[in-house]
């Protein structure tokens, strides 16, 4: 019955139009760490086809996120993850398992330097809002621009509060069910969040909304510790 009850909250929260959130660096950060975990996945595989396989999904990952990368607009990690979409590519065609391990830890460093750089990244403001610093504005533009903000900071705020209830009853999941009903559960709705993000045709309000979703069910995760799903 709290299955069920998650699982309404879950999905019948998505609803929400599109908005322009502030973002861009976080949505980035987020699909970097699924290529993270594609890429360990094929350092430790034990067959050359498996290894590949994994790092497909990581290069892919990539390609999908570049507008992303682009919006964030941090120089270092931009450079260090598509260095590291070269040595993926690389991988795939390597045809020894060793070979392979070694241009996917070469990977795996371009991609923890990405990750690290996108961490102390600050200026996660539009490319928009930094041109209004740096030029002058028609008026018309300043009071467009002033009119537009307020309505996505509403919007994003209606999100964060219509995600509370959800992370009440997955808290409530957390505690009740056995864990590794509940891993299994969370780690679903965790890895759904990560393919949602990966899509490019997702509107900004949804992948606002996955976001903080695949946040809140990963602090669940952390919650319900080593146990392992089944």
């Amino acid at each position: 019955m709290k299955k069920q009850y998650l699982i309404l909250a879950f999905f019948g929260m998505l609803i929400l139009s599109s908005f322009s959130p502030e973002n861009d660096c976080d949505y980035a950060g987020s699909n970097i760490g699924y290529v993270k975990t594609q890429t360990q996945k094929a350092i430790d595989a034990e067959e050359i086809n498996t290894a590949r396989f994994y790092a497909y999904k990581a290069l892919n990952a990539i390609e999908k996120s570049r507008k992303q990368i682009s919006l964030c607009d941090c120089d270092y990690a931009s450079k260090s993850i598509y260095a590291s979409l070269e040595n993926l590519k690389q991988a795939t065609r390597t045809t020894s398992l060793n070979g392979t391990r070694i241009l996917l830890k070469k990977a795996m460093q371009n991609i923890l330097g990405s990750l690290e750089s996108l961490d102390k990244h600050e200026l996660h403001n539009s490319k928009y809002a930094s041109d209004v610093l740096a030029v002058n504005t028609k008026d018309s533009e300043k009071e467009k621009m002033a009119m537009k903000q307020p309505q996505g900071k509403k919007l994003k705020n209606k999100i964060d509060k219509s995600l509370v209830s959800f992370q009440n009853s997955l808290n409530e999941v957390v505690h009740s069910v056995n864990c590794h009903e509940a891993k299994a559960f969370a780690t679903t709705i965790y890895n759904n969040c990560e393919q949602q993000l990966l899509r490019e045709n997702l509107s900004e309000a949804k992948r606002y909304y996955n976001l903080r979703t695949k946040e809140i069910t990963a602090k669940a995760l952390e919650q319900l510790g080593s146990c392992e799903a089944k």
